[in-house]
């Protein structure tokens, strides 16, 4: 399993604000790009967790604003596991134009059923992880 992957975004018009900025809430669907096509990467696929009754949610989002982004922007946004508990998936969001840092965060998620109980992290992310931290 890949523990980090990076994508291109471009700005469209319509995730500005009338200041002309990428609006901060659109951010956070930038992020899920992100570990959607982590996981799309490393042989996952988010459509059959849920198939399977595992739901992926947001529990905490740490987001620094650094610089804004603007309309027609190419963007890199690079995203990494930063760690896979029984519990929880922690990935890291590093998002550039060129080489200059705009946003920075830390996300995590947890495992859910249909009914909203919490769920273990499925096995295959669980090994995953762990055996890629073995020295």
């Amino acid at each position: 399993m890949l523990r980090q992957h990076s994508i291109e975004i471009r700005v469209r018009y319509d995730e500005c604000d009338p200041m002309g900025f990428v609006h901060h809430s659109r951010f956070l669907q930038y992020f899920e790009m992100g570990r959607t096509e982590l996981l799309r990467a490393s042989g996952g696929n988010y459509r059959e967790m849920e198939e399977a009754g595992q739901l992926v949610v947001v529990v905490r989002v740490d987001c620094r604003y650094r610089r804004p982004a603007c309309y027609d922007d190419l963007l890199r946004l690079e995203t990494e596991i930063t760690g896979v508990t029984a519990g929880k998936i922690m990935h890291q969001y590093h998002l550039y134009r060129d080489q200059e840092l705009l946003v920075q965060a830390d996300v995590t998620l947890a495992v859910i059923d249909r009914e909203g109980q919490i769920q273990r992290v499925p096995e295959f992310l669980r090994t995953a992880f762990s055996a890629d931290q073995s020295p």
